[in-house]
């Protein structure tokens, strides 16, 4: 039987990618790739030619049953998503959870995942937290911010930079606009910024500020 190997890839600088990721993708027969044009440009960085197929969340249910059995055949498959760590705010849940259901070895390899050194940045507490990643956009979304208002530990949030102060007014409204925060984007890159503050003062840093890139946002729990 083969094996599934989850490899993370660079949030931003390439120089991030590891040793052991490379060789992993080297040696695979296949990889698993949310978006071929962007892990096509990883792979001619590095050189490497392994074969790859498009997986992603709008096929991955269609696609995992002859993954699994590609793997049961003896194949080693690699499964990567455009940045940072598979399966977390990205496609890899299922076919994990379906490789496990069937006994096959999945081997994680330690890499980039944004919300760690936005964390660490941050200046919260990280001993104890809870990441929500992407909220809803509509339906359960006010449930989720109102069941936030008794949370002790620091909270988790990613989010695009069309919606970031969207998100930011509303966590400010629904947990007070004196609670404490960070803002991070660009990690890694030549633009890489962390803002803190109160939510009033992150809501009027960034409202009619142009930024890009995606952003972690990170706020301290009810009793700090």
């Amino acid at each position: 039987m083969g094996k599934l190997f989850v490899v993370p890839t660079p949030i931003g600088n390439l120089e991030d990618m590891t040793f052991r990721a490379i060789r992993v993708l080297k040696e695979a027969d296949l990889i698993l790739s949310e978006d071929t044009r962007v892990t096509g440009f990883l792979l001619k960085h590095f050189e490497i030619n392994t074969k790859m197929i498009s997986h992603h969340k709008f096929n991955e249910h269609k696609t995992i049953d002859g993954i699994v059995e590609r793997i049961k055949s003896g194949e080693t498959i690699a499964l990567v998503s455009d940045a940072g760590t598979p399966a977390i705010s990205d496609p890899g849940f299922l076919i994990v959870r379906h490789c496990v259901e069937n006994e096959i070895e999945v081997e994680c390899l330690p890499g980039a995942t944004a919300f760690v050194p936005a964390l660490v940045c941050s200046g919260l507490p990280n001993d104890r937290f809870c990441f929500e990643g992407f909220l809803p956009q509509k339906k359960g979304r006010q449930k989720r911010l109102t069941d936030l208002q008794t949370e002790t530990r620091t909270m988790i949030f990613y989010e695009s930079p069309f919606r970031v102060v969207k998100l930011l007014t509303q966590l400010a409204e629904t947990l007070g606009k004196n609670r404490l925060g960070s803002v991070s984007r660009e990690i890694s890159k030549i633009h890489e910024e962390t803002v803190h503050g109160t939510l009033e003062e992150l809501i009027n840093y960034f409202t009619n500020k142009n930024t890009k890139g995606e952003f972690v946002i990170i706020i301290a729990g009810i009793n700090f």
